[in-house]
């Protein structure tokens, strides 16, 4: 893995082509591999913006409790599609009559309608990933490549105990058992980009601590985005 302390971690200074997998092979070679960029253990000399392509698209993962909303709110000023975003609006209307269990379905469905319509427009965003659903990377990978981008992935790695400390400030947790199958989630995941082993169409992962991702104060895309893709 990368461990060099640039001042930006962009697609260009990784080397990121738009499309790996088209242009490996009409070069008639093997794909590339991907970058992985490891901003853990850094004592504060960490990047304080992650740039990527215009056609781009990033996915916030890490355990429940992490930082990722937290991350996202500071730092992506455009476009993203956060879930606790979703849950927060439905919240606010049903929280006081109901269950959240009752509406948890609605949530998630209004979450991925969500997603849907901002790939559906060929904007770049920021998506947050709970890190059990391993099908919704893999549609994010299609839609960076049908629009000439790539997906990237930013990976929060923090300890159990701090994520269920996260959970409890927040006011908000999840069962004995999901948390479980989120750490089981997590830790696979964790050890497959530490090994430079990325999910299907990912391009580049980008490792962060708690120190590193308070460090990071943008996360964007550079250029003009390619709007009406379908």
């Amino acid at each position: 893995m990368d461990r060099t302390a640039p001042a930006y971690a962009t697609t260009r200074a990784l080397a990121l082509p738009g499309h790996p997998g088209a242009r490996a092979r009409e070069r008639g070679g093997e794909h590339p591999a991907p970058v992985v960029r490891d901003l853990r253990e850094r004592s504060g000399r960490t990047p304080h913006a992650l740039l990527f392509g215009p056609h781009d698209v990033a996915v916030v993962t890490g355990l429940p409790g992490s930082g990722k909303s937290t991350l996202m709110h500071r730092a992506v000023r455009g476009p993203r599609i956060d879930s606790q975003d979703t849950r927060d609006r439905w919240d606010a209307r049903l929280a006081r009559y109901l269950p959240y269990a009752l509406y948890r379905p609605l949530v998630r469905l209004a979450h991925y309608a969500a997603l849907r319509r901002a790939l559906r427009s060929g904007e770049s965003v920021v998506v947050h990933d709970c890190g059990t659903q391993t099908w919704v990377r893999g549609w994010l990978a299609r839609a960076a490549r049908r629009r000439g981008g790539t997906l990237h992935l930013i990976l929060l790695d923090v300890t159990p105990d701090t994520a269920r400390n996260g959970m409890r400030r927040r006011g908000r947790g999840v069962s004995r058992y999901a948390f479980l199958r989120h750490r089981r989630a997590a830790a696979r995941l964790l050890r497959a980009v530490e090994r430079g082993d990325l999910p299907e169409g990912c391009g580049s992962a980008v490792l962060l601590d708690r120190e590193a991702a308070t460090a990071l104060h943008r996360i964007g895309f550079t250029g003009p985005p390619r709007t009406g893709t379908r």
